[in-house]
């Protein structure tokens, strides 16, 4: 789950819609600038993008899909944080589609709310996005995340930009952290490496659907990035999911960051570069290991 105190916090503190956004877009400039240096001497690919839609269990996902022009390119779902789909997460698509992926950026909300509600973390704030979104989070257990998951993949299984002869990636972030594990659980024929950023909710005690209590269903490598903030507060949890993946026989590369809840995000005051920067290339380690 999301950290609701930290973002309430932010609001008090009187963070302006406007310094807000002028916060976000100089983030999203850096974000794009690091991923240009990484390119100096080799030119990214042309992309194609685009809004789509298909049929899950519970009715019509939307998302929105990027991937080089040419050629066929592992495949990857791509769960944002509770602000949903909005321009900031497609930008995160693009650039990770220019290293070679084919990348699904989908709308969990899709069962109450189609299309993008939030046009960036501030308007979430400003809009009071914790009560708008509260209903349709609540409706976002392990099994639905599966049956999307595997609607997801199954989708992306029969596009002509994606190779199916290799493993599927999937990636959250806060809310989208353990969906990222329970996609992975769900899918474990097609997702071979699962990566978590800041997520929430990764340890919930004895509760079956817990993230860290489905490794055992889980065929894929894993990336368990942690916020400092979030393991000062629940240093054990750290250890639970290291030993739970341990008895699963799971890979998993479990390592605090140094940054707060949020801190991978262009649009959220909690970004930080250097260390958003070292999430993005170990996320790309982790691809090039296991798809």
């Amino acid at each position: 789950m999301c950290d609701e105190a930290k973002l309430a916090d932010w609001a008090r503190q009187a963070i302006s819609r406007r310094d807000f956004g002028a916060l976000a877009g100089a983030a999203t400039v850096a974000a794009c600038a690091a991923g240009e240096a990484r390119r100096e001497v080799e030119d990214r690919p042309v992309l194609t993008e685009t809004g789509v839609t298909f049929a899950t269990a519970d009715g019509t996902m939307d998302a929105f899909f990027v991937h080089p022009d040419d050629g066929r390119h592992p495949g990857v779902v791509f769960w944002p944080d509770i602000a949903a789909l909005r321009e900031a997460k497609r930008n995160m698509a693009r650039r990770l589609a220019g290293e070679g992926y084919a990348v699904l950026v989908l709308n969990p909300y899709y069962r109450d709310a189609p299309g993008e509600q939030f046009a960036d973390f501030a308007a979430f704030v400003d809009q009071g996005g914790f009560d708008k979104v509260g209903p349709w989070r609540d409706r976002l257990d392990a099994a639905a995340i599966g049956r999307d998951a595997a609607a997801a993949a199954d989708w992306l299984d029969r596009q002509a930009a994606v190779d199916a002869g290799r493993g599927i990636g999937t990636q959250g972030y806060c809310m989208g952290g353990p969906f990222a594990i329970w996609s992975a659980a769900a899918v474990p024929s097609r997702i071979r490496a699962a990566a978590s950023f800041h997520g929430g909710g990764l340890v919930r005690g004895d509760n079956p659907d817990s993230p860290h209590n489905m490794l055992d269903e889980v065929e894929a490598r894993l990336l368990i990035a942690i916020a400092e903030d979030d393991h000062a507060k629940e240093p054990s949890a750290k250890l639970l999911f290291a030993k739970a993946a341990g008895v699963a026989a799971v890979p998993a590369r479990i390592e605090v960051y140094e940054g707060d809840h949020g801190w991978t995000v262009p649009d959220s005051p909690a970004y930080a570069e250097a260390a958003a920067e070292k999430a993005y290339e170990d996320l790309l380690a982790l691809y090039e290991a296991a798809l």
